[in-house]
């Protein structure tokens, strides 16, 4: 079991290796050519999780090099002139998970795991102005289904800035931060409260109270998160195992256990 656990935890490190192991770094980045931009390839981040296109920036070979020897995504920096780690003075990294090359070897896709927002602006992409199309007619049903997966995006990315916010607090005043105060308990105290807040969300259950249910299952959703911060578990650790059981019926999943 506690195998399984490990290899469920590094699945995204796995992915990180694999990339140096199917081609070794300077062999990769002699394939790419840097020649058409002055030494610069255009690198596009996209969210491994919802697809979305995060920002374009651009790699030297250095950039490029740094990226894959560490795992986090490195620019290169045309008004600094220099090489930069995303996220080295925000904090909000980029692992990556996936490198693809273009046909003509002369652009980069990154997948990436985003930490916080990828745009300097606060936003969570830096492809935020949408430009409205009166000619492009669409039907109903795909401005429907466009604006579903608009919905699902910016949902999964409050939960994520929530999460971090709570990860922020690990180090705060346990006197000021009532989350800094829950981890300084430790397993007790946060157990009790996952324990009551079930029971919450239980009861008003029973008394088909939908407003008391959503107020109930917020709090058992904050202090489930609080309790994976305690044991440095990431909502994405959570998330790739979820990913992980797409495609399986519940009832073999249960039955492999």
């Amino acid at each position: 079991m506690e195998k399984q656990k490990k290899e469920n935890y590094n699945d995204i490190n796995d992915k990180n290796r694999n990339i140096k192991k199917a081609d070794d770094i300077s062999s990769l980045t002699d394939k790419i050519d840097f020649s058409k931009l002055n030494g610069l390839i255009p690198a596009v981040a996209q969210d491994y999780y919802s697809k979305e296109i995060l920002m374009l920036a651009f790699m030297d070979k250095e950039a490029l090099q740094k990226t894959l020897e560490t795992g986090y995504a490195h620019y290169f920096s045309r008004s600094r002139q220099k090489l930069w780690k995303k996220g080295e003075t925000s904090g909000n990294v980029q692992k990556i998970t996936d490198i693809f090359y273009d046909c003509d070897n002369d652009s980069i896709l990154l997948k990436v795991i985003q930490t916080g927002v990828a745009c300097h602006t606060g936003h969570r992409t830096c492809f935020y102005s949408k430009v409205g199309l009166a000619s492009a007619a669409q039907p109903a049903v795909y401005i429907e289904k466009e604006e579903k997966a608009e919905k699902d995006k910016e949902i999964f990315y409050s939960l994520a800035l929530i999460f971090d916010l709570i990860k922020s607090r690990k180090t705060a005043d346990t006197k000021k931060s009532y989350v800094a105060s829950l981890l300084s308990a430790g397993i007790e105290k946060i157990a009790k409260k996952l324990q009551e807040e079930t029971l919450e969300v239980v009861l008003a259950g029973f008394l088909d109270d939908r407003e008391r249910i959503i107020y109930e299952a917020s709090d058992l959703l904050f202090f489930y998160m609080v309790f994976l911060v305690l044991f440095d578990i990431d909502l994405t650790d959570i998330v790739a195992e979820l990913k992980k059981r797409e495609g399986t019926s519940g009832i073999d999943e249960k039955n492999s256990r």
